[in-house]
């Protein structure tokens, strides 16, 4: 595991584990903490032992959302730059690979920005989450990009207007998250998501995430002409052929590392 300023970051049974590192304010989003997590899910991306990225926090606290005592735009020792927030959310979402957000404690405001962008999202049934930006005057704005898709306007009208907690398990009811456990089963839940996605082919999975993301773009005629290229290539492609293969001949496809 590698250290830095404000994030750790591990690679282990082919998935990137990010961790927010700044427990003492809760994780929240300072500049240098941004910027160093764009930098690894840019990392993860390149390096091809990646099969998916995971985003988690440590200490009590996921994300709090913005950090409001640090100076806007601090920069870490040596860094001349700083990364938009925003820029960190297109990250998760064009990745190439999954982004699983493993919500290990209370994730309020900007922090569920990066539950709103996450592909996978493994949450403790019993943390806390808000969208509490209305309390200090504020709103969600720049997260409701990424988190409105999921909540759709009927939750996310009674969310964003009174600012209201709630846990783990009412984000899944809600569509926010997929899956809730109870504390000390996050880390094995998540392990289990990493495992079913490194059994698909590296680049079906990247293809699928492209899928999801695409299709409801498109028009009935338009999906059926594109689906139907998309399908055909990768039909012909090495990977398929593989795949197929294997299942023909009873044996692991060639992506399984035993």
């Amino acid at each position: 595991m590698s250290g830095t300023e404000a994030t750790l970051y591990e690679i282990r049974n082919g998935a990137a584990w990010i961790t927010l590192n700044r427990p003492e304010n809760r994780n929240a989003l300072s500049a240098i903490l941004v910027t160093e997590l764009f930098d690894h899910i840019t990392a993860s991306n390149a390096n091809d032992d990646v099969r998916c990225i995971v985003i988690t926090g440590n200490g009590p606290a996921f994300c709090a959302g913005a950090d409001l005592k640090s100076p806007p735009g601090q920069l870490s020792e040596g860094s001349d730059r700083a990364v938009p927030y925003h820029d960190v959310l297109t990250a998760i979402l064009e990745s190439p690979k999954p982004v699983i957000a493993a919500v290990n404690g209370a994730a309020f405001a900007g922090g569920l920005g990066l539950v709103g962008a996450s592909d996978i999202v493994v949450t403790r049934t019993d943390i806390q989450m808000s969208f509490s930006e209305v309390r200090i005057g504020v709103i969600p704005a720049i997260i409701s990009v990424v988190c409105m898709p999921k909540l759709g306007t009927h939750h996310g009208m009674k969310l964003f207007l009174t600012g209201e907690r709630f846990d783990g398990q009412q984000a899944v009811d809600m569509g926010l998250a997929h899956i809730s456990v109870p504390e000390g089963q996050l880390i094995s839940a998540v392990e289990e998501q990493i495992a079913m996605i490194n059994l698909g082919g590296p680049i079906a999975v990247q293809e699928c995430k492209k899928l999801v993301r695409r299709v409801p773009q498109l028009s009935i005629e338009e999906g059926f002409k594109e689906t139907a290229e998309w399908s055909a290539r990768m039909f012909r492609s090495a990977e398929g052929a593989e795949g197929m293969a294997s299942f023909r001949e009873k044996r692991k496809p060639n992506w399984i590392k035993d």
